[in-house]
């Protein structure tokens, strides 16, 4: 299992992507989760419970894993599709939070990517999610910062890339 953390904006979903594709290309099972499709604006990482029941401990135990993805389709988070993971050979999660302290003793690797400034993140995330989530993105990239202060996240990191 291999995370890829860092702040939002980084490039980490395109980085976990490359890896988990380039993985299979190479004949191994990959599969990669990313933490966007469990956090929402109000609950950034306190929904970890939720992929540690239901994706972790089954694959852990030889069994696919299940969750629900959380769907923005009308800009509000709700319950969205099923989602299974088969029992891959590597495991790539992927997101803010992905790399935190209660996971590192599982993880064969931990990248970090820094993604340049604060302001170049939060201008690459706003032409991804568009304008009206300006507010709620900059509010996003100051709990971040605390929350990675608090976790170690970086410091921790096997892989560190200023990208």
């Amino acid at each position: 299992m291999l995370a890829v953390d860092g702040p939002s904006g980084a490039g980490k979903s395109t980085l976990a992507r490359q890896i988990a594709a380039e993985l299979v290309e190479r004949g191994v099972r990959a599969e990669c989760v990313s933490t966007d499709e469990f956090a929402t604006w109000d609950e950034p990482v306190s929904w970890w419970p939720r992929l540690e029941t239901g994706v972790l401990e089954p694959l852990r135990a030889g069994r696919p894993g299940v969750y629900r993805r959380v769907s923005w389709s009308d800009g509000v988070p709700g319950p969205g599709e099923e989602v299974e993971i088969a029992v891959p050979d590597v495991l790539v999660l992927e997101g803010v939070s992905s790399g935190r302290a209660r996971i590192r003793p599982s993880l064969s690797l931990l990248l970090w990517l820094d993604g340049g400034t604060e302001t170049e993140r939060l201008e690459r995330t706003v032409g991804r999610d568009g304008e009206e989530s300006r507010a709620e993105l900059r509010r996003w990239q100051l709990f971040e910062r605390g929350w990675f202060a608090v976790d170690g996240t970086r410091k921790a990191a096997d892989v560190r890339s200023c990208q």
